[in-house]
């Protein structure tokens, strides 16, 4: 099974308004694609769908070529998730939390005490192992939820925003688990409205709005694709109001900001010419630069032209 997760024409209708429109995914075998979108653009309603917790309207979805609305239980039993936001019995350790959720599971008692050691090791929990989870930050009860979806050693994990409203500190951690997971024969695929977020951490991304989706690809062809890229300016002395209005005004230019009065930053579309007739149209307005730097092409730059497309 090449794409152990796939849609095809998911639809999904709540009252009359279509959540879901003819949705067609496929996610590579030992890849992790980001699913990536605003809040509201679908990601969740699919995730539901594809965990059985939701089911469509019309088309079909699949996990290890298993239809899910045919026979959930065979399809889920290769299946890890992190659904929305994880909770847990607050009286109970990780350890023991890990116990029960491997007894669902199935698994022999050799089996739980070995994978319970691995999987604690892996999201950096072990030194809590025998804490009470009620005790723990938001940040390590997601720990905790990846933990128990990599439990049971499944082939396929699907990951609802695992960073969402956590601090700086705690995406910093499970983003670094997410990258240790990568580097494992997983299939994952990862729901995100942070697009820098997934530029980090996955292979292939599907862009999705409104239901519908916009584009799918691997991350470096999406980047080699955008015709945006984002310039970083700083210049000798104060740069006037009207100066950065006739900026604003140059060919391919949009999305003009200014920070203080000597640094700047802006989109700009066009390929390396554009960029070239930018730099000397700063300098024939007699701005003399200090600082001149494409910051790269981000997936938020493409996201947000396909989306003004889509309208």
């Amino acid at each position: 099974m090449n794409e152990p997760i796939r849609t095809e024409n998911l639809t999904k209708n709540f009252n009359g308004f279509r959540a879901l429109d003819n949705l067609s995914i496929a996610v590579r075998k030992n890849s992790f694609m980001g699913f990536l979108g605003p809040n509201g653009a679908g990601k969740t309603t699919t995730i539901k769908i594809l965990t059985d917790l939701l089911s469509p309207s019309s088309g079909s979805a699949y996990i290890n070529g298993i239809d899910i609305s045919e026979d959930p239980k065979k399809a889920l039993t290769d299946l890890g998730t992190v659904v929305e936001t994880p909770e847990f019995y607050p009286y109970l350790t990780p350890k023991e939390t890990l116990a029960y959720l491997g007894e669902l599971h199935g698994m022999g008692d050799e089996d739980l005490r070995r994978r319970t050691k691995e999987v604690l090791e892996i999201v950096k929990m072990s030194e809590w192992a025998d804490k009470r989870v009620g005790k723990f930050s938001k940040g390590m009860k997601q720990r905790i939820a990846i933990a128990q979806a990599i439990l049971h050693e499944p082939s396929v994990i699907i990951l609802d925003e695992p960073t969402s409203g956590l601090d700086p500190r705690g995406m910093y951690e499970v983003r670094e688990i997410l990258t240790e997971l990568k580097k494992e024969d997983y299939t994952i695929l990862m729901s995100s409205h942070l697009l820098n977020e997934v530029q980090q951490v996955c292979d292939d991304v599907a862009l999705i709005n409104r239901g519908q989706l916009l584009k799918i690809g691997s991350v470096e062809e999406m980047i080699a694709s955008a015709n945006v890229r984002r310039l970083d300016v700083r210049t000798l002395t104060e740069t006037t109001e009207s100066q950065l209005k006739e900026i604003s005004q140059f060919k391919g230019v949009s999305d003009l900001e200014s920070f203080g009065s000597r640094d700047f930053s802006l989109s700009l579309e066009g390929a390396d010419e554009t960029q070239a007739d930018l730099l000397t149209g700063l300098q024939n307005m007699g701005l003399r630069l200090v600082h001149f730097k494409e910051n790269g092409v981000t997936l938020e730059n493409l996201y947000m032209s396909l989306i003004k497309d889509s309208r």
